[in-house]
């Protein structure tokens, strides 16, 4: 278990360090850099700006200074947030978009486990029609048009009840959260249902089942405890990706329901081209995604006692 657990840790090191030689090599492919948008500058100022950020220097001194600033947790300072370090952008707003991720994966399990079971014991019937429908909605609508139809669906059931059943934007109440955390998870919601469909129906059928019924359990215990329990399995294996896409994710949810977590500031940093900003939080967000699997790997290990890890 030590070993694999170093191996995987060494893997997830090679990558993070992939992610942000790429991020890195993508800024420097692009045109212009952070300061061509600023107004009214001169050789001289710009010349000062350029050392201040290490611009003047060559690209493959940049780099190594880049990889040592990452390995000791430095992202460098923003280019248009006034001087901010991407560490303070970071530690404040990323708790923002990790609660509300951590809200939408809530409910997306919760969901998809339960919507995945329904429609397993009612197979080729109408709650599964209904609900495997609805899956294919929640799978091929995009997320901005979820966000706004639920924005507007809101202000009208607002404007008919005539008062705020729940706010339509802003953040800091439970009541700002419900609406995006479910707009959220929907899309992940819809894939875990089929996940949980698929795998229900494939353990119907196992020998296990089949000796549990034969033993004269009860109904009940055979899904509960049996067939849930393993069908479940699968579930929790993408769960660790799930919660890092759902978190690092929810650009656009930020965006329409002004929510003010990290995604928005890095949206704002592509449209600017804030380097320093694009990167930190591009490394940040993928050693996160990194981290959320090797996590659930090891989990996956302990849960399901067949898998041996070495």
């Amino acid at each position: 278990m030590l070993r694999y657990t170093f191996y995987r840790l060494l893997q997830g090191l090679i990558t993070v360090w992939f992610i942000a030689t790429a991020t890195f090599a993508a800024m420097h492919m692009i045109p212009g850099d952070p300061l061509t948008s600023e107004r009214a500058m001169t050789p001289e100022i710009r010349a000062n700006l350029e050392a201040k950020y290490g611009l003047d220097k060559p690209v493959g001194e940049q780099y190594l200074i880049y990889l040592k600033n990452i390995a000791t947790g430095d992202f460098g300072i923003s280019f248009t947030q006034k001087n901010r370090e991407v560490n303070d952008i970071i530690r404040e707003h990323f708790p923002v978009s990790a609660t509300l991720g951590l809200l939408a994966i809530l409910f997306a399990a919760t969901g998809g486990v339960l919507f995945g079971a329904l429609t397993a014991l009612f197979r080729n019937r109408m709650p599964d029609y209904a609900i495997m429908f609805l899956v294919i909605l929640g799978i091929s609508v995009p997320g901005f048009v979820v966000a706004a139809l639920g924005q507007l669906s809101l202000v009208n059931i607002n404007e008919t009840l005539g008062f705020t059943l729940l706010p339509v934007g802003g953040w800091g109440t439970v009541s700002n959260m419900i609406l995006p955390a479910l707009v959220l998870g929907l899309g992940t919601m819809a894939y875990l249902t089929r996940l949980m469909r698929s795998s229900m129906l494939e353990i119907v059928n196992s020998d296990f089942i089949r000796t549990a019924r034969a033993k004269g359990l009860p109904a009940t215990r055979v899904f509960s405890k049996h067939q849930l329990r393993n069908a479940s399995l699968p579930v929790i294996t993408v769960l660790g990706p799930a919660i890092a896409g759902i978190t690092t994710g929810g650009f656009v949810v930020e965006y329409v329901f002004a929510i003010p977590g990290l995604g928005r500031y890095f949206v704002q940093a592509v449209q600017q081209t804030d380097y320093t900003m694009i990167m930190g939080t591009t490394v940040f967000y993928g050693a996160f995604l990194v981290f959320m699997v090797i996590a659930v790997d090891l989990v996956y290990g302990l849960i399901d006692p067949r898998v041996r890890l070495k």
